[in-house]
């Protein structure tokens, strides 16, 4: 059966999925409501001129293996050569998805592909070290944020030394990124593993503390304090027990995203990173939302193409907002 999800966050966020009839059970789906819809009579569709999906569609089907059911599916796009949109509104259906209690809310947040200097060899003392992934027995010790950066556990496994220790931290929450190098190049840098310690949100931590209110907590908002409170910005940062190891990703051409869970690379505005328990991988979903700078509707088709730590629970979508300080923006303030 095909199935649509509905999103609400706080400030009324909502989301629509859209899946090919007949080809997903909902048994790893969320909830779905009885009530479908033609795609083309959700709010906004028309308002949506499906710019990159195209780009996001054939990437997951240059895949050797797509996700199930895209190779059939796939078939019929390209068969559809350039009518996207009247294909997804005669071949799938939307229904209104919930959460595990029937909830209808969700949230709704932004991630983006940093670019930040540093360089191959440490050049100063201020500099910090994104890590290879290390050995099986010392993944299978669980070693926390603090014991990593504390100890020399990782000595020898340092993949690229980052000026800003901030901006090292958020590269972690990102999972991905671009580094600068002194003599002009970039590498880009993916993820390899994690720590197996859970994800903790330190803006949560500095609103628990009272250091900053709801409204200051966002991106821009927490690494403004930590840079002004750097005697106690290590111990907060650290708060977060999960710990993230790097992998140098060939090519940093200026177009193509990082790759997302799926391997295909992330398109602006297209991609988005769900709960895989909750939604299939590869998912056609509508997204609509508002703008997170001046609250305009953001209607869209978007394609589940990644997934992330704190990405968790059937109602949980996280948009790709691209790459530079712009995307960075926008997606620091979405919630």
């Amino acid at each position: 059966m095909m199935t649509h999800i509905r999103i609400r966050s706080r400030v009324a966020h909502s989301i629509a999925v859209l899946l090919a009839l007949a080809l997903w059970g909902a048994g790893q789906q969320a909830r779905a409501g009885s009530e479908s819809l033609r795609p083309d009579a959700l709010a906004g569709w028309h308002d949506d001129d499906l710019a990159g999906l195209d780009a996001a569609i054939g990437g997951q089907c240059r895949l050797a293996r797509p996700p199930p059911p895209w190779p059939r599916l796939c078939v019929e796009w390209r068969a559809a050569a350039g009518r996207t949109k009247q294909w997804i509104a005669t071949r799938f259906e939307a229904r209104a998805l919930s959460g595990a209690r029937g909830e209808p809310t969700g949230l709704v947040t932004g991630y983006y592909e940093p670019v930040i200097d540093g360089s191959r060899l440490r050049s100063s003392p201020q500099q910090v070290a994104l890590h290879r992934r290390p050995s099986e027995d010392l993944l299978r010790e669980r070693p926390t944020r603090a014991a990593i950066e504390d100890s020399d556990l990782l000595a020898g496994r340092e993949l690229v030394w980052i000026d800003d220790p901030v901006e090292a931290f958020f590269l972690h929450v990102q999972g991905s990124g671009r580094v600068r190098l002194g003599d002009g190049s970039t590498m880009r840098v993916g993820y390899a593993a994690n720590n197996g310690r859970p994800y903790r949100a330190i803006g949560r931590v500095l609103i628990d503390r009272g250091a900053l209110d709801t409204s200051q907590a966002d991106t821009a908002g927490i690494k403004r304090w930590l840079r002004e409170n750097p005697d106690k910005a290590r111990e907060v940062m650290q708060a977060n027990p999960r710990y993230i190891f790097f992998r140098e990703l060939p090519g940093a051409d200026a177009v193509s995203g990082p790759p997302g869970s799926l391997g295909v690379a992330l398109t602006p505005m297209r991609s988005v990173a769900i709960d895989p328990t909750r939604i299939a991988p590869g998912s056609l979903l509508f997204l609509h939302t508002e703008h997170p700078a001046d609250r305009r509707p953001l209607r869209r088709v978007v394609i589940a193409q990644d997934t992330g730590g704190a990405i968790a629970g059937p109602i949980r979508i996280d948009l790709f907002w691209g790459r530079g300080e712009a995307a960075g923006d926008a997606a620091g303030r979405m919630r």
